[in-house]
């Protein structure tokens, strides 16, 4: 018993350092999934094999987020299983990475975590808006010109003069920002100086992998 656990093992090592997901390698093996994260979570990559693995994975995503467009009904359950399968290996590729880290623990406090589609944050501060947008393009594979940004400002303030201050301190161009909305309300004059930006990347696939990410980065970190 033990050497068929043994070799079973071996395996898995294998499968998991040729970028099979969880979901494949329990299709080869029968094996629990709590007991394939048991011999996977002490696994380690070396920086070759990382490389290749985060090569193939971003090629994958960057197929499957071309995929989700034209995929309807069980097939397009199929491939949000896949978003969170690759979700998974993304954890334990990433989980050293700053960008990735950073992108995850800023969506878990400013992201929307309610709607299918909308992978988006909304705050104040320009550089965690600028780090997003990075952790967006260079960790999620979304491309530059998908990224969209709007401002949320108080009558008092000029709408041009606003996306000026967004523009330069985030690094996104004027293209990015779609109408801004004015604040009515109680208080007329500027309370933030320069508004609310929010940016999204509309993807059902990408917030697939965002739950995950929000649910194993914690735990991986503590």
């Amino acid at each position: 018993m033990t050497n068929i656990m043994r070799k079973d093992k071996e395996t898995v090592l294998k499968l998991r350092l040729e970028g099979k997901s969880y979901k494949e390698i329990m299709q080869e093996i029968d094996i629990s999934k709590s007991t394939l994260s048991d011999w996977l979570k002490e696994l380690s990559w070396s920086k070759e094999i990382k490389e290749d693995l985060t090569q193939k994975a971003n090629f994958k995503s960057n197929l499957r987020l071309l995929e989700l467009n034209k995929i309807r009904g069980k097939k397009l359950k199929e491939l949000y299983q896949q978003a969170r399968d690759e979700a998974v290996l993304d954890c334990e590729l990433f989980k050293n990475n700053p960008l990735f880290v950073a992108g995850v623990m800023i969506y878990w406090g400013e992201g929307d975590k309610v709607s299918k589609n909308s992978f988006r944050i909304a705050n104040s501060d320009p550089a965690m808006i600028k780090v997003f947008a990075e952790f967006l393009i260079k960790i999620c594979n979304v491309k530059k010109e998908k990224i969209r940004a709007s401002l949320l400002i108080y009558p008092d303030i000029i709408d041009a003069e606003a996306k000026k201050f967004w523009t330069e301190k985030t690094g996104l161009d004027y293209s990015h920002f779609t109408k801004s909305t004015v604040i009515i309300g109680r208080h007329k004059t500027r309370i933030l100086q320069n508004g609310v930006c929010t940016l999204n990347a509309s993807s059902a696939y990408l917030k697939q992998k965002m739950l995950i990410w929000l649910k194993l980065l914690p735990e991986m970190l503590i």
